[in-house]
């Protein structure tokens, strides 16, 4: 019986934990998204679908659907078309690349509120570091967190610049483990580059790729620091996404009840987008060379 339950002894801590702050809080927004609670009063009185049916009636519930779905579609095949593009450039075991390696790792490291910040001033109208190149060169200021058609893309941009680096690290591990002896075969039979990087390096990395998919895509639908700190969803809800209006439905507003409506049905869809990801793209993954 000691043998037994040994196992279960080590990782009774750990089960525990995970208990205490995951899935007990899963059951609780689950629970909250049926009652409506203002975070103050002891009464949270059961109302059924009513938080559910205000979401679905809500303008900015659909907007923020839009941008977050549009922010995920723009930035993650960016990110991963640039860090296997980099990292195929990276895997020599050379000086300068293991420098390079580390200098854009750097930023995945990096509080996201202080590259948030910093960015705030690099994109800042009137004393920006861009806009301040761009009058160098005799153009005007260009109003790049107040322009609705403008703003998402600098998230995106700033986004990019912070996660590359991790994609482009995995990217290399699973470079390292492609057999030489295939890009021997193919020099051989006088495959161009770009040739042997489309038939033999893109279909061996295809596990990489969707792993680096399935936590783009997730981490994607959850930004929110860099939404809150830099455009707090504007301009004209613009940028406004997901997790952001969650948070100021749940904590600016104290609607728990809708705010913990909208937190179920996030992840309702980040499961379904994994399900779809894994029908679509998980069928041409082959772990085998």
């Amino acid at each position: 019986m000691l043998r037994t339950l040994t196992p279960y002894l080590f990782v009774g801590p750990l089960i525990a934990f995970i208990a205490v702050f995951t899935y007990i809080p899963i059951v609780s927004s689950l629970n909250l998204s049926f009652r409506h609670w203002d975070f103050l009063s002891p009464d949270m009185p059961f109302v059924g679908l009513d938080n559910y049916r205000a979401l679905f009636a809500s303008r900015d519930f659909w907007n923020a659907l839009k941008v977050t779905a549009l922010f995920a579609v723009l930035s993650v095949p960016l990110r991963l078309a640039l860090a296997l593009a980099i990292a195929s450039y990276l895997v020599r075991e050379t000086l300068p690349s293991r420098l390079l390696r580390g200098a854009l790792f750097l930023p995945s490291v990096t509080s996201t509120v202080s590259i948030a910040v910093v960015f705030s001033w690099v994109f800042a109208t009137d004393y920006g570091m861009v806009n301040a190149l761009l009058a160098k060169l005799g153009l005007g200021k260009v109003p790049w967190l107040q322009d609705p058609s403008l703003a998402l893309w600098v998230l995106i941009a700033v986004n990019t610049w912070k996660q590359l680096g991790y994609d482009i690290v995995i990217y290399i591990a699973g470079l390292q483990a492609v057999p030489q002896e295939l890009y021997d075969a193919a020099a051989v039979d006088g495959g161009r580059r770009f040739h042997v990087f489309r038939r033999v390096t893109v279909p061996l990395v295809m596990p990489t790729t969707y792993f680096l998919l399935v936590i783009s895509v997730i981490e994607a639908f959850q930004v929110f620091t860099i939404v809150n700190v830099m455009t707090h969803g504007g301009p004209a809800g613009a940028t406004d996404m997901l997790v952001n209006m969650l948070y100021r439905v749940g904590f600016v507003l104290f609607d728990i009840g809708q705010g913990s409506a909208l937190a179920v049905l996030l992840f309702v869809l980040l499961i379904v987008l994994a399900l779809v990801k894994s029908f679509v793209v998980g069928r041409k993954v082959h772990y085998e060379a």
